[in-house]
């Protein structure tokens, strides 16, 4: 490839390296010049311009980008259509990927050319998630160079392990009375972090802090069917032979690995009861915040050894906790505005009457509005802010040990628009967004919750976030807390849905690779698709 300044007598064919604009028309960067181009060019009184001209040999940037994608493509990821050098690999699955470093460092270190980044190795991605980009810098590349970033990717550089879904069974011991709001607390941090992973979290069970009493509750969560057994101490585990550790022998299992080189989470103890696993959790697991459990549980439900090397390998990496010398603490770096969700569960499923749709059950056995509630609880939006109204008894019932708040919508009656006024009537002043949930879309997980939240940004003029399935808009939608006056005025069956055309402009569409953001349960018929 010849770059550089080309008179036009010379240009014809060569790629225009800068835009210019000529009349009635801009030619833009990268445009391949032809006899028009060029006349129009004259016209404007160009004589030369800086431009690119190619060898026989070399290929388009596109070209390339694209051949190297297809190198690295694995089962699981997509390849975006190349513009501008650039094609991006994004998952179509949720689970763990793996990236080699080595040949990605191969890669980069042939030429100045080609180049990919990548997340980093053991990420949990969703579907949906970049997961790496390749761009070449030039607008064209050698033959010879392109032949040895191939040959320098080898076989591939990526796996993407997909989780599966598991039932995890929680023990939390108790010396003399827990606070419920510890309780309470390490049930959502569970929760979160199991519907995170896509499993379903078992009525947690409380008991003494003593090995009989905690291995009798093991024993009671692998009979319900779990598959994955937690205990949360009452105090913090610190030898192989203490009370975790031992209940877990006692229920005839074996300590496979005590503590981790990851802070937050050193103390972790992992142990096995026949083919399942069995871990007692470090104190940190308490907090929702990322500490060692959640590399453990990813792996696990990504069916995933996790044995003494694989934790003793876990340290590069593995400082999680926040310092006084970091100059920017994590916790401010990723600072977002407040987010509530709004979970609607005031209707009268008069289309299912004398059934309530909001207190089916699914195979699982929770109800169907505590599957969309609890979906909630895993996203980072808080508070949780549940309207109840017609049989609203049930419905808190249904909901009952869940850090959620109620609000009665005492004109539930007259339509969707007073159930949606009287939740945000309540919405707490340090709320920048709100989700609008419907209770009857229990299959849009915490982490498509979290993708929205993440497209949130009012500065950047995204104040209102829209899920899209094959073009089709969803629900959830997140609104900006400046539309609260708006949705205020509605009335009768008339939702926040209403207004979204008076403020096209500021909505941000989050594509999506599940139907859940389509699919309600109004019809008895509707209900064969509750349980997938």
């Amino acid at each position: 490839m010849i770059f550089g300044p080309t008179a036009l007598d010379d240009a014809n064919g060569a790629l225009l390296a800068h835009s210019h604009r000529v009349a009635g028309r801009v030619l833009k960067k990268g445009t391949r010049l032809d006899d028009a181009a060029i006349a129009a060019l004259r016209a404007a009184g160009v004589a030369e311009v800086i431009a690119a001209r190619l060898d026989p040999t070399d290929l388009l940037e596109d070209e390339a980008a694209a051949r190297l994608a297809r190198l690295l493509l694995a089962p699981g990821l997509r390849q975006n259509p190349a513009a501008t050098g650039r094609v991006n690999l994004v998952a179509e699955l949720h689970g763990l990927l793996r990236v080699d470093a080595a040949a990605i460092e191969r890669i980069n270190l042939v030429d100045e050319a080609q180049t990919v980044a990548t997340l980093a190795d053991w990420s949990v991605v969703a579907p949906g998630d970049m997961v790496a980009t390749i761009k070449v810098i030039p607008f064209a590349v050698g033959a010879e160079v392109q032949d040895r970033v191939e040959a320098a990717a080898g076989s591939g550089a990526f796996v993407l392990h997909p989780f599966v879904a598991r039932r995890v069974g929680l023990v939390i011991s108790e010396i003399g009375k827990l606070k419920q709001s510890i309780v309470d607390g390490t049930i959502e941090a569970t929760l979160g972090r199991v519907a995170g992973l896509g499993g379903t979290l078992l009525t947690p069970l409380r008991c003494p802090h003593q090995e009989a009493p905690i291995a009798a509750a093991l024993e009671q969560l692998r009979s319900q069917g779990a598959e994955i057994l937690l205990i949360a101490g009452a105090s913090a585990t610190v030898d192989r032979r203490d009370v975790g550790p031992g209940a877990i022998m006692r229920a005839g299992g074996e300590i496979t690995h005590f503590g981790m080189p990851v802070d937050p989470g050193n103390l972790i103890c992992l142990g096995q009861i026949g083919a399942l696993p069995a871990l007692v959790l470090p104190g940190c697991a308490r907090s929702p915040k990322l500490n060692g459990i959640d590399w453990v549980l990813a792996r696990l439900f990504a069916g995933l050894a996790v044995g003494p090397s694989e934790i003793m390998r876990m340290g590069v990496g593995g400082l999680l906790k926040d310092t006084e010398a970091r100059p920017l603490p994590r916790a401010r770096a990723t600072a977002r505005p407040h987010v509530a969700a709004l979970v609607l569960a005031a209707g009268q499923s008069s289309r299912m009457a004398p059934r309530h749709k909001l207190l089916i059950e699914g195979a699982d056995g929770r109800a169907m509005i505590a599957r969309t509630v609890d979906h909630a609880l895993a996203s980072q939006a808080r508070p949780v802010i549940v309207v109840t109204g017609h049989r609203d008894a049930e419905i808190r019932a249904a909901l009952a040990g869940r850090d959620v708040r109620f609000v009665h919508a005492e004109r539930h009656t007259d339509g969707l628009a007073e159930s949606l006024k009287a939740g945000l009537a309540v919405l707490p002043d340090d709320s920048a967004g709100v989700l609008v949930c419907l209770g009857d879309m229990p299959l849009v997980a915490g982490a498509a919750l979290d993708r929205l939240i993440a497209a949130f940004d009012p500065d950047e003029g995204r104040r209102i976030v829209v899920p899209v399935h094959d073009g089709q808009a969803g629900n959830p939608v997140l609104w900006d807390r400046g539309f609260v006056g708006e949705m205020m005025s509605l009335s009768g069956d008339a939702g926040a849905r209403s207004l979204l055309r008076r403020h096209m402009d500021q909505v941000a569409e989050v594509p999506l690779e599940t139907d859940a953001v389509l699919r309600d349960f109004d019809t008895e018929e509707s209900l064969a698709g509750l349980d997938g």
